[in-house]
């Protein structure tokens, strides 16, 4: 296709690419996405479809389009935990959702049209250009990379000369396989996220768009076996009743980021957001809010640049900043507990959580700390028997992580602290692979 001028070529057509081409266009940049689906296909992907609430969405759509819309299911209070030993019930703090992913998808590419974007359907970006160490693909002097995980822009990008993380390899990600079935019968957890432990460190899900339609995936960690994630999940779903006789409606594969956001998401003219950057809850594989949150202020780094007419690392750094301050820490406390468990079995993980009291358990890794009455110690150390080391183990591994949290808190305002501020980082990671034995992720 001919070359043609704009602001900001936005790659990618999914939460966090439009989040950043309706920010960047509504403040008025001349903005173009690139979405390799058609218009009938915009927005369908392979998602879990759940996400906390409305207010974890910047405000630069119309969010209550998008939740009436999209939103299907607005009533999850619940997350239920299933193993083979015990089922734990949690209460959520904060009520979740579950949404229709095509329609939620839509709505966001309409969104960014409506905001004056120009979404190009149908469009396979098949190499990226740079001058003099600057990406300028499409002939505009910022793009953002919103092509999902392990993204091709990257390979085709000269970024050594860049703070940008390249540090990225297949086995920092999970491989996952969802599908939408229907059941005649409502299920009696529709107020519910039901979560069950799976081999190779994965995990089924099952979700309820309505009580009727379920979510219904399964993954694993990539630094595992593969598996036969369809199979696994038909053979879990025969497994319970309230799916007797389900009709599968869509299916769907994909991979997505089991790792730390990027160190830093930037390069000269090109900055990275989303599935593309690592910003996705390494444990839980959750990224949509945060994908938006990224967006958002991609499209406001980038409006910065156009207005100054400077495109370099350093006028782009403020997007690694907002990135750290917000999850970028949070998400890299929480991969070292992913780290801690590619070095141990699952059953070892299932049997140690079954042996734990459930509601203390998730609210002591919620707020940080593990409170419990003498008496319930003392039982939770007697069913824990065999497991002591690696519970003093995980005990280690949480004090690195609230300390990590500390050195992302300090994240450099320039990348001229860059350097010494990975330094501090890797020396920390290095205790953490001392601690855990777990061979090193990065």
């Amino acid at each position: 296709m001919e070359s043609q001028d704009a602001d900001v070529v936005v790659v990618g057509g999914g939460t966090g690419g439009c989040f950043a081409a309706a920010k960047a266009a509504g403040e008025g940049l001349d903005v173009v996405v690139l979405e390799r689906k058609t218009r009938d296909e915009g927005g369908r992907i392979a998602c879990g479809d759940a996400l906390k609430g409305r207010g974890s969405f910047p405000d630069v759509i119309d969010l209550d389009r998008l939740a009436d819309e999209s939103f299907t299911n607005r009533s999850i209070g619940r997350g239920i935990f299933d193993s083979e030993d015990e089922t734990v019930e949690i209460d959520l703090e904060e009520a979740g959702k579950v949404v229709d992913r095509k329609r939620y998808g839509e709505v966001l590419l309409e969104e960014a049209e409506r905001a004056g974007a120009e979404v190009l359907y149908d469009t396979v970006v098949n190499d990226v250009v740079q001058e003099d160490g600057q990406v300028v693909g499409f002939r505009a002097p910022v793009t953002v990379d919103a092509a999902g995980a392990l993204s091709v822009l990257q390979d085709f990008a000269e970024l050594s000369d860049a703070t940008f993380d390249t540090d990225v390899r297949s086995t920092q990600y999970c491989a996952a396989y969802r599908e939408i079935i229907e059941v005649d019968q409502p299920v009696d957890w529709d107020d519910a996220l039901v979560f069950k432990p799976a081999d190779e460190l994965g995990y089924v899900w099952y979700f309820p768009r309505t009580p009727t339609t379920i979510n219904a995936g399964i993954g694993y960690q990539m630094t595992e076996e593969p598996m036969e994630l369809a199979d696994a999940l038909a053979r879990d779903i025969r497994e319970r009743d309230e799916f007797d006789g389900a009709r599968v409606i869509d299916r769907r594969g994909s991979a997505l980021p089991t790792r730390r956001p990027y160190d830093s998401a930037v390069a000269d003219g090109f900055v990275a957001v989303g599935d593309a950057a690592g910003h996705v809850n390494p444990t839980t594989g959750g990224g949509i809010s945060s994908a938006a949150k990224a967006g958002a202020w991609a499209g406001e780094a980038a409006v910065e640049a156009v207005t100054e007419g400077s495109f370099s690392e350093d006028d782009l750094w403020m997007y690694n900043e907002r990135v750290m301050s917000s999850f970028g820490g949070r998400f890299a406390a929480t991969d070292l507990y992913n780290i801690f468990g590619t070095a141990h079995g699952v059953d070892e993980l299932t049997d140690i959580v079954a042996a734990l009291p459930g509601q203390q358990l998730v609210n002591g890794l919620g707020k940080g700390t593990v409170s419990m009455s003498p008496l319930l110690a003392v039982k939770t150390l007697v069913s824990s028997f065999g497991y002591w080391g690696t519970l003093r183990e995980l005990y280690g591994v949480h004090k690195k992580a609230e300390r990590i949290k500390g050195i992302y808190d300090g994240y450099p305002s320039s990348p001229d602290g860059f350097e010494a501020w990975r330094d501090d980082r890797d020396a920390l990671m290095e205790e953490v692979y001392e601690i855990t034995g777990a061979t090193p992720k990065y």
